[in-house]
């Protein structure tokens, strides 16, 4: 027995033993190194203001026992006795997975960024999966013209036969194209992004949600989606209450009977708004609220408009129903009376309907 492990280590069993020690070894150092120094990472970003380093960290940790898997490969190959073709063909292999995963690595920050930073530099697109996507997309173009140097393949063919296939591909995507390319300038444009409250032409409201290469997401008050094309948004109307800037005027028509006093009826609806500005969450301050006795005379009652200012779109709702009430709890109190409609009846005698008779009746 002992005779037949010593003509096993003599014929090569030294070979295979010594890279596999090493593979081992190198995969239990680098473990331990990676909860080691993920944890010493993890609570140092945590102490940091910028979230680039947590970003960082999120995104390697699935990878970090990859990369040592790699490195423990290239230093087996590099004690075992292979020939040289075959050891230069494993490295070449290994840098590849190695530069693959990086560009997986790099996709996610990227991706990452995007969604955390993008919307704070000045004069960048709005954040949103296109965006998102377009980013990451650069970053895999980079990662393969990489892959395919290493490769020894050249990207000047392989471009010219792009150039010849494009108008054939954009033939056939023709509808998937518009949409890409509208898609990219609704976001380039920045008149309508994610998180404004936009009305369609068609009646439909509600918050964009998403701006995808094909596809606007928006949501409805009434917690539904609409889906929209990009293609058919570029060329919709549509109204931003989010531009030029989120606060926006607010109407409210009141009537009341022909006896009152029109200067009484614009002090009391000022005090009841300005006491609402600092209770009802939404209503504004300044600029201040003012009346005007607009559209004036009606038919049995003095109409005046309301106008104040509130935060955002949906503020509306809510600053509307408390002023409302107060409004209504005034007029009570001070005997202002909102007049039901009176029409005037004029009442004609068919038996007096001769030439020259004509009776006229009014109530």
């Amino acid at each position: 027995m002992e005779n037949a492990w010593l003509d096993l280590l003599s014929y090569g069993g030294l070979n295979i033993l010594v890279p596999l020690f090493v593979f081992l070894g190198t995969m239990a150092i680098g473990w331990v190194a990676k909860r080691v120094l993920l944890k010493i990472a993890q609570r140092w970003a945590d102490q940091t203001v910028t979230r680039v380093d947590n970003i960082l960290i999120e995104a390697m940790k699935g990878t970090v026992m990859f990369w040592v898997l790699i490195l423990g490969l290239h230093l087996a190959t590099q004690f075992s006795p292979l020939p040289d073709r075959l050891a230069a063909l494993i490295g070449r292999s290994l840098l590849i997975l190695l530069i693959l995963s990086l560009t997986t690595v790099a996709t996610r920050v990227t991706g990452k960024l995007v969604k955390v930073y993008g919307s704070q530099l000045q004069g960048a697109l709005p954040v949103t999966s296109l965006t998102q996507n377009l980013a990451r997309l650069g970053v895999v173009t980079v990662g393969a013209m990489i892959v395919l140097n290493q490769l020894g393949i050249s990207i000047t063919p392989i471009l010219t036969a792009l150039g010849v296939g494009g108008l054939a591909v954009a033939l056939a995507l023709q509808d998937t194209l518009s949409n890409l390319f509208a898609g990219l300038y609704v976001s380039l444009a920045g008149q309508i992004r994610p998180g404004d409250y936009v009305k369609l032409e068609s009646g439909e409201e509600g918050f964009v949600t998403d701006i995808n290469w094909r596809s606007t997401t928006v949501r409805l008050l009434a917690n539904n989606l609409i889906i929209i094309p990009n293609a058919k948004l570029a060329q919709a109307i549509v109204t931003n209450y989010y531009l030029p800037e989120k606060r926006m005027s607010l109407l409210i028509p009141l009537s009341v009977s022909y006896d009152c006093d029109p200067d009484q009826i614009e002090e009391l609806l000022l005090e009841e708004t300005r006491g609402a500005c600092a209770e009802v969450p939404g209503l504004l301050a300044e600029p201040e609220p003012f009346v005007r006795f607009i559209p004036g005379f009606g038919a049995s009652s003095l109409d005046f408009t309301l106008i104040c200012q509130v935060g955002e779109f949906t503020d509306q709702y809510l600053v509307q129903h408390e002023l409302r009430k107060r409004i209504f709890k005034r007029f009570k109190q001070a005997g202002i009376e909102i007049p039901f409609p009176i029409r005037t009846v004029y009442l004609r005698d068919p038996a007096m309907n001769a030439p020259g008779r004509t009776v006229e009746a009014a109530g």
